[in-house]
């Protein structure tokens, strides 16, 4: 079953969306619960101090993907690099995608970017498994770039898979034309190696995406640990 890893600065009041965790339904989950600390502060020190606060606050959340249809389990972390402990704790539990939550509730409607160098492949995949026989309807963004081939067999993908898609092709910069396309769009699915991604998930242009009123954000990875280079 396809894992998704959802980080969730969990001693700051952020909690994750009713629209995330319903999209989530069809997967298994990995709540991430994390805090960033001071440089001087040891993690353990912090950890007696939050523990208990922390794990209580994960448990709900796990309870609540658990009850979209999914298995789900949690893992605690307190740090000193946000960027790291995601991408480690994503390894460790094999996770096909990161999940930004976003702020929707019911997600109609999915943007899924094939711009730039990612992997169509795992992103389709990944797709139709988020789908499944539900009524969500897709629409493939290729930026940047013309490539019939590229959109034609993501179009065949999808329409095999029984998906409502359409397709939108721009002559824009990626990030800008996602950016562009985002409003009308209750979620997105983009891949990791699409240009402007690690500011997306980890730096300023996230508020820009936060701007731009998006819904969740589910970014698919190259391929996971256990998966040859």
């Amino acid at each position: 079953m396809t894992r998704v890893l959802v980080p969730v600065e969990i001693l700051e009041g952020k909690t994750v969306s009713a629209g995330l965790i319903d999209l989530l339904g069809p997967v298994d989950v990995t709540v991430l619960g994390y805090h960033v600390l001071p440089e001087q502060t040891p993690p353990d020190q912090a950890r007696q101090q939050y523990e208990e606060r922390a794990t209580a606050a994960l448990d709900d959340l796990s309870e609540a993907f658990r009850g979209a249809g999914g298995a789900a389990d949690r893992r605690l972390v307190f740090t000193h690099d946000r960027e790291q402990t995601v991408e480690r704790v994503a390894d460790e539990v094999g996770a096909r995608a990161f999940a930004v939550s976003g702020t929707a509730g019911g997600v109609d409607s999915l943007l899924v970017s094939l711009s730039g160098d990612v992997a169509v492949d795992r992103i389709l995949e990944f797709v139709t498994e988020l789908i499944g026989d539900r009524s969500i309807g897709v629409t493939l963004l290729l930026a940047g770039e013309t490539d019939d081939d590229r959109l034609g067999a993501a179009a065949t993908r999808l329409g095999d898979a029984g998906i409502d898609f359409e397709t939108v092709t721009t002559s824009g910069k990626p990030f800008e034309s996602l950016m562009d396309a985002v409003p009308d769009h209750d979620a997105i699915v983009m891949g990791e190696a699409a240009p402007s991604l690690r500011s997306l998930v980890f730096g300023d242009e996230a508020d820009r995406v936060a701007a731009a009123s998006v819904g969740p954000v589910l970014v698919v990875r190259n391929r996971t640990s256990d998966e040859s280079a």
